[in-house]
C-alpha cells in the first residue's frame, strides 16, 4: 500500500503546509516537554500561564519557518541546507520570544505574560533534535522503502575519502531509481583508514583483492580522486588488473552541473584518460585576429579532423565558411549538427578536389583567403592495395588545390599531413610526403603562404585502433594486434585541430610544424587497457591475438625524417622541422611525371615515387621488390634533389 502510495506522484512531494503543520506540532510537543524537564517531569506549573504561553510560542516559530522557508525542502532530500535552514529558523524564534518577553516586562503588551529562559532554551535544544530527526527518520523510511522496491543492485567501492569522494557518495545513494550499496572507501590517508564517513569504513587500497571483491559483491569501482594524472591514473588502474570490476571516474568539479555532481556525470574511464599526456592548453591564441573577417575553406570537412576543424572555426568571427566533402552522408550529418547547435555562416558542398574544374568555380565564386586541407586517403593496408586511388587524392587533389590557391591569390593554404610521411614505408606515408614536397616546391613563388602540419594517430577518429578495439570487445574478442611491440603517437581530435589552426596562424609560409606528441604508446599495453576498461579480464574473458604487421606498416612512428631538426615556436607543443631544401625544378618536374604515368603507366609509378622520396623503403610490402633497384638509380639522384641543409 505505501509503496502504491510512494509511487504515485501526487505522494511523492508533500505539500509544503503540510510540513509546516507537521512542524508546528513538534514544536507544540517539545513546548510541553520543554516544561516537563524544567519542573522534574510533574505538572507543578501554572497551567493558566502555560496555556497562554503555547498559542505565542508556536505563532512564533511559524513565522520563522516562513520567512526561512525552512518548510521547502523536500523532506526525503533532507541535507545539510535543510538542517541549517531549520538551525536558522530556531534561532529566529527563539530570539524574538527573548525580546518579546524582555519588553513585555516594560510594557507589558499581555499582562502577567513571562517564560522562564531556561525552558526557552530547552524548548530550542529539543526542537533542533525534534525537526532534524523527524526529516531523516521519513527520508530513510522512504529510501528503505524504495531500495526494497528497486530491481537494480549495485555495491560501489569509493576510491578517494575526500570532499568529492564525500559528494559522490551523496549522489549515489540518493538515487532512488537506483539500489546502491557503498561497500567502502580507498584511501591512502593514514588518519582516514580505519574510520567511517557515514557507516562507511575507509579501507587502505591493500584490501582491493579478488577474494574481497568477490565477498563483498563489489561490482564498480569510482575513482573521485580531483586532479589526479594520467599516469597515476594508469598505475591505480594497472593495479586493478585481476579484478572483475569496472573503473569509473568523478569528472573534475569545474565540469559539475550548477556546481552539484550529477550521476549521469560518472562516466567509465576512458583510454584517453590513461595516456601519459597532459591536455594541450593554449593561452593567447593568435587563431581569433587570424580568422576575423576572412573567408575559410576546409577540404574533407565531413572527416575526422576537418568536422573537428570546422567545429573549432564555427565559434570564431570568420566571413564566411566553405565545407568541401565527396562523401554525401557524413556532410549531411555534420550540417544537420552544426544547424542543431546554433551555427549557420557555412555552406556545404558535396565536391571532389580531384575535380580541378569544380574546385576551380568552387574557389572563384567565394574567393577565400584561408584554405585547409584535410581530404585525403589515409588507410595504409587499403592504400598499399590501391596506390593508383592514392596517388589520385594525396598527391594530384593536393596539387590541384595547390595551384588553384595561387591562380585565385588565397592568402594561406594549411596542408594536414601525417607522421607516416616521415621516413614513409607505405604507399599512403610516400604519396603524403610528396605532396609536402609539391607545397615546398610552389612556396618558392612567394604568393601564397604554404604551411605544412605533421602528427601521429588521433584518438577515435575513423578507422583507428581505438573504436576497432571496442567493436571487437563488443563482439566478446578477440583484440587484434599486428605487432607486440608495435608503438604509436596518439593525440585527441580537438586537440589535433587547435594545433592545426593555431600553426595555420603562426605560419609564414613555407613550414612544417611538427606537434608535440608526448610519449609513444605500445598498442599491446593499450589493448589490455581496454579490456580491463571494460570490467573484463586478460586473456580469461577476452584474448589478444597477434595477427602480423600489416603491409607497409612501421613498428615505430617517426616525427622527423633523417637529417631533419626542429626549431620552437612560440608555443611548446608546435615546433617547426628544419627540412633539406630540394632542387624545386627537379622535383616538381619528377611529380608532374608521376601523375602523368598514373594515370597511363601505372606499373611505373612505384619505381617513380620511390625516386622522388629516396627515403620510401617499403616494408612488408608487394612494392619491396622495387627497393633494390631504386637504391642503385636513386643514389645519383639524390644530389640533385636535395641542397644542403643551410645554417644559421
Amino acid at each position: 500500500m505505501i509503496q502504491r502510495l510512494l509511487r504515485n506522484k501526487e505522494f511523492k512531494i508533500v505539500s509544503k503546509w503540510t510540513v509546516l503543520a507537521f512542524d508546528a506540532g513538534i514544536i507544540l510537543f517539545c513546548f510541553v516537554l520543554a516544561y516537563l524537564i524544567r519542573f522534574n517531569l510533574s505538572l507543578n506549573f501554572d497551567t493558566g500561564m502555560f496555556w497562554k504561553q503555547l498559542p505565542i510560542v508556536v505563532f512564533a516559530f511559524i513565522i520563522s519557518f516562513v520567512v526561512t522557508g525552512s518548510h521547502n525542502g523536500v523532506v526525503r532530500h533532507t541535507g545539510v541546507k535543510d538542517v541549517y535552514r531549520i538551525f536558522n529558523a530556531i534561532c529566529m524564534a527563539s530570539i524574538a520570544l527573548i525580546c518579546f518577553i524582555m519588553l513585555n516586562r516594560v510594557y507589558i503588551m499581555v499582562p502577567e505574560f513571562t517564560i522562564p529562559l531556561s525552558i526557552i532554551i530547552i524548548n530550542s535544544l529539543l526542537a533542533f533534535i525534534g525537526l532534524t530527526v523527524s526529516r531523516y527518520f521519513f527520508k530513510s523510511c522512504y529510501e528503505y522503502i524504495i531500495s526494497n522496491n528497486s530491481s537494480v543492485t549495485k555495491n560501489i567501492i569509493i576510491y578517494g575519502a575526500g570532499e568529492s569522494g564525500i559528494l559522490t557518495y551523496h549522489t549515489l545513494t540518493n538515487h532512488s531509481k537506483m539500489k546502491v550499496r557503498i561497500a567502502g572507501f580507498i584511501d591512502s590517508d593514514l588518519q582516514k583508514i580505519g574510520k567511517q564517513i557515514n557507516g562507511v569504513r575507509v579501507f587502505d587500497k591493500s584490501v582491493l583483492t579478488e577474494e574481497f571483491v568477490s565477498l563483498q559483491g563489489v561490482s564498480e569501482i569510482v575513482f573521485c580522486i580531483q586532479a589526479i594524472e594520467p599516469s597515476k591514473l594508469r598505475i591505480l588502474v594497472n593495479e586493478l588488473v585481476d579484478l572483475p570490476v569496472k573503473v569509473k571516474i568523478v569528472p573534475p568539479v569545474e565540469d559539475w552541473i550548477n556546481g552539484e555532481l550529477k550521476l549521469s556525470q560518472i562516466k567509465t574511464v576512458q583510454i584517453e584518460d590513461l595516456l601519459d599526456r597532459k591536455p594541450i592548453q593554449i593561452k593567447n591564441s593568435k587563431v581569433a585576429n587570424d580568422f576575423d573577417g576572412q573567408t575559410i575553406v576546409v577540404t574533407g570537412a565531413a572527416g575526422s579532423i576537418g568536422s573537428e576543424l570546422v567545429r573549432q572555426i564555427v565559434r570564431y568571427n570568420y566571413h564566411k565558411l566553405i565545407l568541401i566533402d565527396q562523401a554525401e552522408s557524413p556532410l549531411y550529418d555534420l550540417q544537420q549538427e552544426l544547424k542543431q547547435s546554433g551555427f549557420h555562416n557555412f555552406i556545404p558542398i558535396v565536391g571532389d578536389i580531384r575535380d580541378k574544374n569544380n574546385m576551380a568555380n568552387i574557389l572563384q565564386e567565394h574567393m577565400p583567403t584561408r584554405v585547409f586541407h584535410a581530404a585525403a586517403y589515409k588507410h595504409v593496408p587499403l592504400m598499399e592495395a590501391n596506390p593508383y586511388e592514392a596517388i589520385r587524392i594525396n598527391i594530384m587533389g593536393t596539387k590541384n588545390l595547390v595551384d588553384l590557391c595561387l591562380r585565385f591569390k588565397v592568402e594561406k593554404f594549411v596542408f594536414v599531413s601525417t607522421d607516416k610521411a616521415v621516413n614513409p614505408t607505405n604507399v599512403m606515408g610516400a604519396t603524403k610526403r610528396i605532396a609536402e614536397m609539391y607545397i615546398s616546391c610552389r612556396q618558392q613563388e612567394n604568393k601564397t603562404k604554404f604551411i605544412t602540419t605533421r602528427f601521429g594517430n588521433v584518438l577515435g577518429s575513423n578507422g583507428s585502433v581505438i573504436p576497432l578495439f571496442k567493436k571487437q570487445i563488443e563482439k566478446g574478442g578477440p583484440l587484434t594486434v599486428t605487432h607486440k611491440d608495435i608503438t604509436r603517437y596518439f593525440m585527441t581530435i580537438p586537440e589535433a585541430a587547435q594545433l592545426v589552426l593555431e600553426a595555420g596562424a603562426m605560419g609564414k609560409g613555407g613550414e612544417i610544424f611538427i606537434f608535440d606528441m608526448g610519449e609513444s604508446v605500445k598498442i599491446f599495453d593499450l589493448a589490455k587497457n581496454m579490456i580491463r576498461l571494460s570490467g573484463l579480464s586478460y586473456p580469461d574473458d577476452i584474448d589478444i591475438k597477434i595477427t602480423g604487421l600489416r603491409p607497409g606498416e612501421k613498428l615505430y612512428e617517426e616525427l622527423l625524417a633523417n637529417g631533419e631538426n626542429t626549431l620552437p615556436t612560440y608555443h611548446e607543443k608546435i615546433m617547426i622541422s628544419k627540412v633539406r631544401e630540394l632542387d624545386y625544378k627537379v622535383v616538381r618536374g619528377l611529380i608532374d611525371e608521376l601523375c602523368v604515368s598514373n594515370l597511363f603507366f601505372k606499373e611505373s609509378i612505384i619505381p617513380l615515387m620511390k625516386k622522388i622520396v629516396p627515403e620510401y623503403v617499403s616494408n612488408n610490402s608487394q612494392f619491396c621488390r622495387f627497393d633494390a633497384v631504386a637504391k642503385t638509380s636513386v643514389e645519383p639522384l639524390k644530389t640533385h634533389l636535395l641542397k644542403p641543409i643551410k645554417q644559421n
